[in-house]
């Protein structure tokens, strides 16, 4: 339940909405009653022998003391509509009271329409604000958080464990407001006909919500099971689309198949069995209603006709007061039922929410606009989180303003990590990163990132189009300065000959486009933000040799002016830099230009050299 509770945190923002339906449903509960109340002068009326109601034809009866109060308040009441009512012949008071058990009817589906509208816009925009919450959360968690999670199982978080929620919210919340007044009215109606009639009725419920929190219980365990076996096809539908190719290529369709099937197999059962659960508690609480019922017309058929505490009309109006009870009961019996699972969906989304969010700013981040004089990599080492073994190991390197750096070492050195640290994608495990000599970790880290612009070997573009794709971050972009940067990114060409030009939608992740293509948009990106610190990460690794030449173009042009790290295997491409970092398990075995390191014959720089130039 303290899940469930903090899920009604987020109705605060509605609470006048929600007011007006809890009135609404109180109106709606109340000509419930009445509708039913009014059996008693009908019947009356019906069955009398004179041509005038009996002056207690719709009094209340009670043989309790304590319950004086509530026959004199309902009976002042009824002597007033009495007046108004009961006055002529037998046609004419059963004319008035037919319409008014129809005005009842009417005003009870009136305000059920407006109690389930206003109740829908509370509900709706609680579960709107919970994904909207969770997905801007999923912003603030850092890339290691990214590296452990399946991207299926964080999809199936905000969408269908969401959906989860919003279904049994939705019937909570229709069922705890609307079924308890109900039955308060009801019950009402039933304790003032007979108090003892109606305590006897209720002797069996205990022992049916003993069962039914019993079942809600097993029903809770099973839901968290579901929810997880449907995160875990959503990551294998995830992995076999976006690895389509492979597949193919590798003719393994028929595997994915087979494991997609037995994942499915298994949803299929857990949700056979939580459906088995499901339908155990409504009709076990129909049963127990069952018998109750039989018990109280034998018991009251007693009190009518033995006892004669009770007139007929009263105890038929009972029978329909005490029967108009089961239908909330019902439903109030797969409350806890929904609720449980509601709080296992919830809790898979709380999950998300309470990962703090490790690269975060200080209370008081220093604000910085510009990159001045020089970055400072300051005995920096880093490992990740769930392993002891040192990705980088007492890293020291000073990149003046300006400079090209280029980092090479074979794979698993720590390249891309080193430079994952600049934009504080991760922090290091100790040692300090410097900005202008201001640690990196007190800068704004908006700030920070606003200053850097990265290009890697797996292009990210969205489903959108390309001029969206190439002003990405950028609000109101002139479109002249985005052709300016296609233009410089060597991309202006292929650009206009796109159905749309500019406006063309790309698709996913830019899959209408080729490699080169996509990596020259995401030149082109680059080069709009216009950054003092250019990232380039493999950016020309995958290409063919008529794409590399025109993205190293494009790359040339970008990393003018600019402070640049480059990360490549191919070391032809980075001769020309102002220092060649080599990497080594984690550490700078060398450090210096192309010719001087090539000079080192036993160093892994020039090995690295005749390994990928021995032809």
């Amino acid at each position: 339940m303290k899940t469930y509770f903090r899920i009604l945190n987020y109705i605060k923002p509605y609470w006048k909405h929600l007011t007006a339906s809890v009135i609404f449903s109180i109106f709606q509960a109340l000509l419930n009653g009445a509708s039913i109340y009014l059996a008693i002068p009908l019947l009356d009326t019906l069955f009398q022998q004179s041509g005038t109601v009996p002056v207690d034809s719709a009094k209340v009866s009670t043989n309790v003391q304590n319950l004086n109060w509530l026959s004199r308040i309902v009976n002042d009441v009824i002597d007033y509509f009495k007046s108004i009512i009961f006055s002529g012949n037998t046609s004419e008071i059963l004319l008035k009271i037919c319409i008014l058990i129809i005005i009842a009817f009417l005003g009870k589906n009136m305000f059920g329409y407006l109690q389930s509208y206003y109740l829908a816009f509370v509900e709706q925009g609680m579960i709107r604000d919970l994904r909207n919450e969770s997905y801007k959360h999923l912003h603030k968690l850092p890339m290691s958080y990214f590296k452990n999670e399946k991207t299926g199982n964080l999809i199936s978080r905000i969408t269908n464990d969401v959906n989860m929620v919003n279904t049994s919210v939705s019937a909570v919340f229709l069922n705890m407001i609307r079924e308890p007044l109900t039955i308060m009215v009801f019950l009402g109606i039933a304790v003032s006909i007979s108090w003892q009639l109606t305590l006897f009725s209720l002797i069996v419920l205990p022992f049916s919500l003993i069962i039914i929190s019993y079942i809600g219980l097993i029903l809770r365990k099973q839901s968290g099971l579901l929810q997880q076996k449907m995160a875990d096809i959503t990551t294998n539908l995830h992995e076999t689309i976006t690895g389509v190719k492979i597949v193919k290529a590798f003719g393994m369709e028929e595997y994915e198949n087979k494991k997609f099937f037995t994942e499915t197999q298994k949803y299929f059962k857990l949700v056979l069995r939580i459906t088995r659960i499901r339908n155990i508690s409504s009709p076990v609480t129909e049963f127990l209603s069952v018998i109750v019922g039989v018990v109280i017309i034998y018991f009251g058929a007693q009190l009518v006709i033995v006892d004669k505490s009770i007139k007929p009309s009263e105890f038929i109006t009972f029978l329909f007061a005490i029967f108009q009870l089961m239908p909330p009961v019902k439903e109030l019996s797969s409350v806890n039922n929904r609720i449980q699972e509601s709080s296992a969906a919830a809790e898979r989304i709380f999950e998300i929410l309470d990962t703090e969010p490790k690269i975060k700013n200080i209370d008081s981040p220093i604000s910085v606009n510009e990159f001045k004089e020089k970055i400072t990599f300051d005995n920096v080492s880093f490992h990740y989180d769930d392993s002891e073994e040192l990705i980088l190991d007492g890293i020291n390197l000073e990149v003046k303003r300006g400079s090209i750096i280029a980092i090479v070492g074979s794979s698993g050195a720590g390249k891309t990590t080193m430079v994952d640290l600049l934009p504080r994608f991760y922090d290091p495990t100790s040692g300090r990163i410097l900005l202008d000599g201001i640690d990196i970790k007190n800068i704004r880290i908006e700030d920070l990132r606003r200053l850097m612009g990265i290009v890697t070997q797996e292009t990210v573009l969205f489903n959108e189009s390309v001029i969206k794709n190439i002003a990405y971050g950028l609000e109101n972009c002139d479109k002249e300065k985005v052709i300016e940067a296609a233009k410089a990114a060597n991309a202006h060409n292929f650009i206009l000959d796109l159905p749309n030009g500019y406006d063309t939608i790309i698709g996913e992740k830019g899959t209408k486009l080729s490699g080169g293509q996509r990596q020259r948009l995401s030149i082109a990106r680059a080069l709009l933000k216009n950054p003092p610190i250019m990232i380039l990460d493999e950016a020309t690794s995958s290409l063919d040799n008529e794409s590399e030449v025109l993205v190293q173009e494009a790359i040339e042009r970008l990393m003018q002016d600019r402070t640049t790290f480059v990360i490549a295997h191919r070391l032809s491409t980075i001769r020309n830099s102002d220092r060649i970092v080599v990497l080594d398990k984690g550490k700078i075995v060398q450090d210096g230009k192309h010719d001087e390191l090539l000079s080192d014959e036993n160093g892994i720089y020039r090995k690295l050299y005749e390994l990928q130039f021995r032809d």
